[in-house]
């Protein structure tokens, strides 16, 4: 049995899960399951019946669980939130916080055709057109979540917009103390200096958290049209341009180190971090105070994201991939460098 067969059996009792989904949806015959490619915490599988309907499950990773990670309700409740919203989002099916179905929360997704565009190799196979149209509808998209209206969407109480930045830059220096893949004096420095220049917030609005072309999917005929958006794990109530800021960050080649493969998002093709920020700028009408501040928080979070990785590699939940750790220290230090550029 092959790893990930070995890692689908271990995730998903498909005999409880059938008979679960049986009560959600129409079921035909027995279930069988494939595990996606892409995200490094939370795990994603393809879930097909005997008649050929497909689903998505996620749920979280099988070990070194980290607090505040793998909230599969909030996922759930902001794609079902967001449906009708001009933001597309897979259609949300089932959330199960029952414990006892198949080990572990989860939820259930109508399956979406679309391509997803991960890795340097994929994104060759794309002209420059389609780039420059996939990333424009990407900045237009991502203008359009800031733009909901999240208290008529229900989600009111999703986050606490107010003070978000502080939130955020303690959040992450307190998890890098679950997750710390060594002695780095650098996240303390990082952290410190964050704290002491929190701005005010530029705006209060949805913010997905980990937006970048391998979270979206781009239809199978169209790559300049994107049918969803997906991996919502780190949504909540906050500051849009930390959403755009870690957007940016993503592009430098460390992401690579992090997904270990050379990753789409990473190549020279797709504009680079100040020509996307300039667009979401013209997107929406605004600037981008503060930068050097959203860009320094945004590698932290990166940092300590692939910190976060190389942990649960080490608790056994993804064997293989200790390759996330090198890029700790890279990030920390690009932080750094950014808040010495604003100064």
């Amino acid at each position: 049995m092959n790893s990930n067969a070995a890692d689908t059996e271990r995730a998903l009792d498909l005999d409880a899960l059938g008979a679960y989904l049986a009560e959600q949806a129409d079921v035909v015959g027995t279930l069988t399951a494939t595990r996606l490619a892409g995200g490094k915490s939370n795990l994603t599988f393809r879930v097909a019946d005997e008649a050929g309907t497909a689903w998505v499950v996620r749920r979280p990773p099988l070990a070194g669980l980290t607090p505040s990670a793998h909230d599969m309700t909030r996922e759930y409740r902001v794609t079902s939130a967001l449906a009708g919203s001009g933001v597309p989002v897979a259609p949300a099916v089932a959330l199960c916080e029952d414990e006892s179905v198949i080990g572990a929360p989860f939820t259930v997704m109508g399956f979406v055709d679309g391509k997803v565009v991960r890795t340097a190799d994929e994104l060759a196979a794309l002209t420059d057109a389609d780039i420059a149209a996939c990333t424009g509808e990407m900045m237009q998209l991502l203008a359009a979540l800031h733009a909901v209206d999240y208290t008529a969407a229900g989600l009111g109480d999703f986050g606490r917009p107010d003070g978000y930045l502080q939130r955020q830059a303690t959040r992450w220096l307190r998890q890098w103390e679950y997750v710390a893949t060594g002695d780095l004096p650098d996240v303390e420095v990082l952290g410190k200096r964050l704290l002491e220049r929190i701005p005010e917030s530029s705006a209060a609005s949805i913010v997905h958290g980990d937006y970048r072309i391998d979270n979206v999917m781009l239809a199978p005929d169209d790559p300049g049209r994107i049918v969803a958006v997906v991996d919502w794990e780190l949504s909540t109530l906050g500051d849009p341009l930390a959403d755009v800021a870690m957007m940016c960050a993503y592009r430098h080649a460390a992401l690579d180190s992090v997904l270990g493969f050379p990753a789409a998002w990473t190549q020279a093709r797709i504009p680079g971090p100040q020509d996307l920020a300039e667009r979401y700028a013209a997107a929406t009408g605004s600037d981008l105070p503060h930068w050097d501040f959203y860009t320094g928080l945004a590698y932290l979070k990166i940092g300590v994201i692939a910190a976060g990785i190389a942990h649960r590699t080490q608790a056994g939940a993804a064997a293989g991939e200790d390759h996330a750790a090198a890029a700790v220290p890279e990030y920390i230090s690009l932080g750094l460098t950014a808040l010495r550029a604003g100064t």
